[in-house]
């Protein structure tokens, strides 16, 4: 028998591929003979970077770069040398976790460092880029990773015109001449699950901007900049990329990437799905194991063991889960292609001994081979 298990990590507990080996020991327990394959499995959220690096091979890069508010700030990304891939989350560099309580400062926070990310990986080899661009503290549309990369948003009489999003109203002209030369040779796909457009009442500083710092009074005239920037950008390149779905994720910098970076956005769970070849294994299983901490009803509204089991049933494959802890509405994770789910948690127990690491793993193993003795050829 073949068993393919894709899990996602089991937060405050277990990583993907800690999650993963607890599963592998209990099945091995109970069908010592079986063929079984770990892979790991994120969302393009927080732990994406860390998950991949474990799971594919990868190197963690650390370095210091710009943080949100100009500071210096420690963040990292996974190197992938075979593919010559770069692995970052934003937030690593513009996140709104770096910014202190009482300090959000939406009118010039800047995702400079996410530009010196990814200028530091192109340097390393890079070529191909994947993205997470949740949990950002910025509104600036992305003009200050594009700056970091060498791009120049002049003022009227040809000055820099700043940073942030108070930078914005005062961009007329776009000068790309410094633009580093290896960002033509590269490929970004950006892990984007919103499908805001860039301005508007559905848009990025109007929807998101308040969680930033952005007050009532602010929203009016940063949506105006926003769309000012907008329509700079779109006599720059020819395109205007504005209301295109996920166009005002974290705060404009999805627009960045799409006008500038010529990025496609995609799916968090499909991105990360495809990047670790899920399909080439399933092909010939006969068991698909997924889950994560905790099953409910946004599980079945597209989270990562659901699209793990969306795969699988193109092949006809039984889909088990296995969670910390379940919900009366994980039922409607059966329709989304999961045909059984089962809580790891088996005896009376806090909550806080539940998420000790070594308790979520035992109880993982434990379940997996319960589950598997019955599921014996």
């Amino acid at each position: 028998m073949k068993i393919v298990i894709s899990v996602d990590s089991f937060k405050g507990s277990l990583t993907s591929m800690e999650a993963g080996a607890a599963i592998r020991t209990g099945i091995l327990r109970a069908q010592p003979d079986a063929e079984i394959v770990v892979k790991p499995l994120a969302d393009g959220g927080e732990g994406t970077a860390d998950a991949l690096i474990e799971g594919l091979g990868g190197t963690r890069i650390d370095l210091t770069v710009t943080g949100p508010l100009g500071q210096p700030v420690r963040a990292h990304y996974g190197y992938l040398k075979n593919s010559n891939t770069a692995i970052i989350e934003m937030a690593s560099a513009a996140g709104i976790m770096l910014v202190p309580d009482g300090r959000l400062d939406p009118l010039s926070a800047t995702t400079c460092g996410v530009g010196e990310l990814i200028k530091h990986a192109m340097e390393m080899g890079c070529r191909n880029f994947i993205i997470g661009i949740g949990g950002s503290a910025t509104n600036d549309a992305g003009i200050g990773m594009l700056k970091a990369l060498g791009y120049r948003f002049q003022d009227r009489d040809g000055h820099d015109a700043g940073d942030g999003a108070q930078a914005l109203s005062w961009i007329t002209a776009v000068d790309q001449s410094q633009a580093h030369p290896l960002l033509k040779n590269c490929s970004f796909r950006v892990a984007c699950d919103v499908n805001n457009p860039l301005c508007g009442e559905n848009g990025s500083t109007y929807v998101y901007g308040p969680q930033k710092g952005v007050t009532e009074e602010m929203k009016p005239k940063l949506d105006r900049a926003m769309a000012h920037f907008a329509r700079v950008t779109a006599d720059f390149t020819g395109k205007d990329w504005s209301n295109c779905a996920g166009a005002g994720a974290a705060g404009g910098l999805g627009f960045a990437f799409l006008s500038y970076l010529n990025a496609e956005l995609t799916s968090g769970v499909e991105l990360i799905l495809d990047t670790i070849d899920l399909e080439r294994d399933l092909k010939n299983s006969d068991i698909v194991v997924t889950g994560e901490g905790r099953l409910d009803r946004q599980t079945a509204m597209g989270k990562a063991p659901v699209g793990v089991a969306k795969r699988a049933k193109k092949y006809g494959t039984k889909v088990v889960a296995f969670a910390g802890s379940v919900t009366a509405e994980a039922r409607s994770c059966n329709q989304a292609g999961i045909d059984a789910f089962f809580p790891t948690v088996h005896e009376i127990t806090t909550l806080e001994e539940a998420m000790l690491p070594q308790n979520a793993a035992e109880n993982l193993t434990f379940m997996a081979e319960q589950v598997f003795r019955l599921l014996r050829d």
